[in-house]
């Protein structure tokens, strides 16, 4: 636990109780942010964060409390324009900026909306672009729709903006989810020049090596509850993980020598001009074969191509020992390949769905009568039937996707890709969004799939989540699988520094 602190208070909240419906969100919690401070806040999804952050926003109207302070000043309440007006800014994980609007525009959106028709003076609204980018020691087109700009510098833009704003203290809620470890090293460079020049930063990440590194404490909150603030300089990620959970999470090397196995799938030779060269390897029944490198490297590309997203131009695939060339993403799923995706949100759920229909959206054939409709009592056993088996925390079958944490989202989209009884599972970025507690719970289930005789393609930028939780690693880089390591010979320590070279 920590000391006491004499540094002037950004924010000081005694006491915060918010409910919705049955559910007590937070109960009596205190959070309070030095001036300058980088703070983490940290928990398991649905502990309570987000709703903190959206009381002290303003967002959301708390049930009690005993104090709210932001920057000396005592509140009774807190609307969002007043949050605002007082140099608290969000940066939410999805960014909220405008895609089709250049950096500049962005970047001084806030100065161009007001109640009265004014005009727009695109020279000083550049230099007042400039000058904030500046000092973030950053420089961007800023002619350039933002669309055209990787997701680092876009949280670059979004950083700038809130700076246009005036921000005092801001929220960053998971801003390296989507980032390399060298843009996430120069977005925490951004963070320490924010805090050397007044600003509070909140960080909120699943990533506990980064919390370690950027902030000087942290915050743990679990089921609505406040455990405590700690320092960082004593805390190991395993004790961390410990307080958010309640549980020891221990990670240890689990590879098993699979060469013995029955090939499963294998490609040989594998081109696509542009994306990735000459790619070969082999995946056993039962086999967790490890796929890591930076992004950009061409590990999701591979990824499409072997879903038959897209084409290759050169090389071969076989599926259990015959030709393997999926003509479309339905050819290779009736062929016995699933996939999922690093976009759970876009690309892997169906928001405005039920969990039942995303659980079953990929297998209706199985579940049509004689007449060519859906049997409701087959599509609620084999939702039960996933549900039970991977652990899915819900309410009703019928609830909303939404209405579920990121880590039982994710098993949703397991479930859905399981009930097509797959041979090949490619698992591509599996946790982004996903808190420690939850990571554990996915990677149980990859375990007993993979003792089962699954044969799975892991494929993560997380070093330690390939080196914990595969039988063989394959290092991609440029395209090129450049190196094969056994988790039992090298260290975390030796990977990291052979893939972030």
């Amino acid at each position: 636990m920590t000391n006491a602190k004499t540094e002037p208070l950004a924010l000081c909240l005694k006491g915060v109780s918010k409910a919705f419906g049955g559910l007590q969100a937070l109960d009596n919690v205190n959070f309070e942010v030095l001036a300058g401070e980088v703070h983490c806040l940290a928990g398991e999804n649905g502990c309570g964060k987000s709703t903190l952050i959206k009381v002290i926003t303003g967002v959301y109207q708390p049930e009690s409390a005993d104090l709210i302070e932001l920057f000396d000043q005592k509140l009774s309440s807190i609307t969002p324009t007043r949050a605002r007006a007082m140099g608290v800014s969000v940066i939410w994980q999805d960014l909220a900026l405008f895609p089709h609007m250049s950096v500049q525009e962005n970047i001084t959106f806030d100065d161009m909306v007001g109640p009265a028709i004014r005009p727009i003076h695109t020279r000083q609204m550049g230099e007042r672009a400039a000058a904030v980018l500046k000092r973030l020691g950053v420089e961007l087109d800023l002619t350039l729709p933002l669309e055209e700009l990787p997701i680092a510098q876009r949280q670059v833009v979004a950083i700038a903006r809130a700076l246009m704003n005036d921000a005092r203290l801001i929220f960053m809620d998971e801003p390296t989810a989507s980032l390399t470890k060298s843009e996430t090293d120069k977005l925490l460079e951004i963070v320490r020049k924010l805090s050397a020049d007044g600003v509070a930063v909140v960080f909120v990440s699943h990533r506990l090596a980064e919390v370690l590194e950027i902030a000087s404490r942290v915050t743990v909150l679990r089921d609505g509850k406040l455990v405590g603030v700690y320092d960082t300089k004593d805390m190991t990620q395993a004790r961390l993980g410990e307080l958010m959970t309640g549980k020891l999470i221990q990670n240890e090397v689990s590879s098993r020598d699979m060469s013995h196995a029955k090939p499963v799938f294998e490609i040989d030779g594998l081109s696509r001009p542009g994306e990735f060269e000459d790619v070969s390897f082999v995946i056993r029944a039962g086999e967790v074969v490890g796929l890591t490198g930076l992004i950009g490297s061409g590990r999701t590309e591979l990824a499409h191509v072997l879903m038959g997203m897209r084409h290759a131009e050169k090389g071969s695939m076989q599926l259990e020992g015959k030709p393997y060339s999926p003509r479309s993403i339905r050819d290779a799923i009736r062929q016995g390949l699933a996939y999922v995706s690093e976009d759970r949100l876009t690309l892997g759920l169906l928001q405005k769905q039920s969990i039942a229909d995303n659980t079953v959206i990929s297998v209706l054939q199985k579940l049509l009568m004689a007449v060519p409709l859906i049997s409701n009592s087959k599509k609620r056993d084999l939702v039960d039937k996933w549900i039970a088996e991977l652990g899915v925390k819900i309410g009703d079958q019928e609830d909303p996707i939404s209405s579920l944490s990121g880590g039982n989202q994710q098993k949703v989209v397991l479930a859905k890709w399981l009930a097509t009884e797959p041979r090949l599972l490619i698992l591509d970025s599996p946790t982004v969004g996903v808190d420690v507690g939850a990571r554990a719970g996915i990677f149980k289930i990859v375990q007993n799939l993979a003792e089962n005789g699954l044969a799975i393609l892991l494929i993560s930028d997380e070093v330690t989540e390939v080196m914990f939780h595969s039988d063989r690693i394959l290092h991609m880089a440029e395209g090129r699988i450049v190196s094969e390591y056994n988790p039992r010979e090298v260290t975390v320590s030796q990977l990291e520094e052979r893939i972030y070279a």
